[in-house]
């Protein structure tokens, strides 16, 4: 496989690779653990030039130096811009002191997508992207707002992040009854360390055909092959921010390291294809501080995992979902109780269950 074997992201025409490039890391402001402008250039260029056209950032990544980087980039080289689906994201304030700076309102989604636009030097986007739940606003109003942006021509389809299903499920369902521009994808973290995703956002974008797009796929570079039992974390500026994995994420950690040297592998290589072998479409999202960094993670383009490779991820990375997706995983029980057949399968199989069987 190659980033030039695309993907329909979602319930649209829109086509892109099976690995999108996040430039969260681009740039040096303080605080953050970034890149700079140099080799942010070089890991965009060595993406695009291998096939790659799916670039994701936000407007308070590096305090807007990463579409900055973006902007530059891409003006130097305006023939590229036209070839690449081009994503950010809108929530975050960056004008202290001023109320409307952020959030999710109409008027704070038309300033921040004026700042975007003008920072990354050019007049659309092709994938605009919710990044948190504004709780203070609407949703209608939200959606509105985004419909006429589309309707305008300077953005083209829209997505979610880290928002919560019921929200999503309710914003998707006014959109598909008034006509206006539905959800195609959710952007979501998502990982063999991450899997509550699986309870409830999960169920939902499979049942309306939005492609999932995960933010740290490596769990802030947990499953990348660094960190090992006892071992120091020589090559991680992240380290110093968010700590080490616990006992319960080292023994997922071993299991992807023992594929990965059955395969041959990296460890990241074998988490991100458990990723792209998840049902529906599952475009995870590439970060990198060095272009060695994508370039080692570029690999997981080339692994295949088998079912036995598949059910053993599974089972070690298994999460304790929440209430009612538990409940749920016993419908099968709760029918043949209720007299009903399970889909696809005999009722033959199954003896029939008496009220001593059923545990509450």
């Amino acid at each position: 496989m190659s980033l030039d074997s695309y993907v329909t992201l979602g319930r649209s025409g829109l086509r892109v690779s099976p690995f999108a490039l996040g430039a969260m890391t681009f740039g040096e402001d303080p605080g953050a653990a970034g890149t700079t402008v140099e080799e942010s250039e070089r890991i965009l260029a060595a993406y695009l030039d291998r096939g790659g056209n799916f670039v994701d950032t936000a407007n308070f990544y590096t305090n807007g130096h990463s579409e900055k980087i973006l902007g530059d980039f891409f003006a130097r080289n305006p023939g590229r811009r036209q070839r690449v689906v081009l994503a950010s994201k809108f929530f975050a304030n960056l004008f202290p002191g001023d109320p409307n700076g952020g959030g999710a309102g109409r008027s704070a989604i038309i300033a921040q997508l004026h700042e975007t636009l003008r920072r990354l030097s050019t007049d659309y986007l092709d994938l605009y992207w919710l990044h948190n739940w504004d709780r203070n606003t609407p949703i209608e109003e939200t959606m509105r707002t985004l419909d006429d942006l589309v309707r305008a021509g300077t953005i083209r389809y829209i997505g979610f992040s880290n928002t919560p299903a019921w929200v999503t499920a309710q914003a998707q369902t006014m959109a598909q009854l008034r006509g206006w521009t539905p959800l195609i994808a959710l952007q979501v973290e998502y990982s063999l360390l991450a899997r509550t995703v699986e309870g409830e956002l999960v169920p939902l974008a499979l049942d309306q055909g939005m492609a999932l797009v995960p933010w740290s796929p490596l769990k802030n570079g947990y499953l990348s092959g660094k960190y090992r039992r006892g071992a120091e974390v020589a090559d991680s500026a992240r380290s110093a921010f968010v700590g080490g994995p616990s006992e319960a994420e080292f023994a997922v950690i071993d299991v992807v390291a023992k594929i990965a040297e059955e395969l041959q592998t990296s460890s990241a290589a074998v988490a991100l294809a458990w990723l792209r072998a998840r049902s529906g479409t599952v475009v995870p999202i590439l970060g990198a501080r060095k272009l060695t960094h994508l370039e080692a993670n570029l690999q997981g383009l080339d692994v295949e995992l088998d079912d036995v490779h598949l059910r053993q991820l599974d089972e070690v990375s298994a999460p304790a979902l929440n209430y009612p997706a538990a409940v749920n995983r016993g419908t099968r029980a709760m029918l043949q109780f209720a007299g009903c057949t399970v889909d696809g399968e005999s009722s033959s199989v199954y003896p029939p269950l008496l009220a001593s069987d059923i545990r509450y």
